[in-house]
């Protein structure tokens, strides 16, 4: 681990006083988003907003990134029609897709996952559907909660047109609409490559369910999906 400091890097090191402020501090803006979020999630059920989207054959992925991938890895797992979720980086270079260097903010990576789904059991706009209302905050602009820099930023990397397309359309919607109490700040950028994180990241809260990271900020967001999604949520 590098000595860069971040709010997972605090939780590594140590209990000591600055991680415990850090923590109240993180409990606090993790219950404000969850309420945020809750607000959102009434309006989206009242006035359901959605795409159609092309029945494509066989399994597809996309890649999605919304702060830190322990999360919004965990989150898409549960969905029914998803066989794999892999946390990795993309949008820098093969040489800078490492944790440690992407963590300085500073190689245009940013955390993202690689989803493969099949689009006979869930669809692209679902998809999207869980990443704007569950994953993460889609108006914080280069941070999700506690986490500051551009590689926690809010980007939905294209394969095609198609992905393009309709992402931009549901966002365009989703303004409209006035879902949330300010504008979309997710980036829609072209998918160069993915580059999966290293092996102690995969899985990550399934391995570490009682991390202090994982309970104040990630489990949360689990939660919310059963409850408020449960149709499209595994057996």
């Amino acid at each position: 681990m590098s000595t860069h400091t971040s709010p997972r890097r605090s939780l590594i090191l140590g209990f000591s006083l600055l991680l415990l402020i850090t923590v109240a501090f993180g409990l606090h803006r993790a219950i404000s988003s969850t309420e945020n979020s809750t607000l959102a999630i009434a309006k989206i059920i009242d006035a359901p907003i959605d795409i159609p989207t092309p029945q494509a054959m066989g399994t597809q992925t996309i890649v999605l990134a919304g702060g830190c991938f322990w999360g919004t890895e965990a989150v898409f797992e549960q969905l029914k029609g998803v066989s794999s979720v892999v946390s990795g980086f993309s949008g820098g270079s093969a040489a800078t897709a490492h944790y440690d260097t992407v963590s300085d903010g500073n190689t245009g990576h940013a955390e993202a996952i690689q989803i493969t789904y099949d689009p006979q059991q869930i669809s692209f706009g679902q998809l999207l559907k869980i990443y704007f209302f569950v994953a993460h905050d889609p108006t914080q602009v280069n941070r999700q909660s506690p986490d500051n820099g551009t590689q926690y930023r809010s980007t939905i990397f294209f394969a095609n047109s198609e992905q393009q397309k309709v992402s931009q359309a549901y966002i365009d919607k989703l303004n409209q609409a006035q879902i949330f109490p300010q504008p979309i700040a997710t980036q829609l950028v072209a998918l160069t490559k993915f580059y999966p994180a290293e092996d102690y990241h995969q899985n990550f809260i399934d391995r570490n369910p009682n991390y202090p990271y994982v309970v104040i900020h990630d489990r949360p967001k689990i939660e919310r999906l059963r409850q408020q999604f449960p149709n499209l949520v595994r057996g």
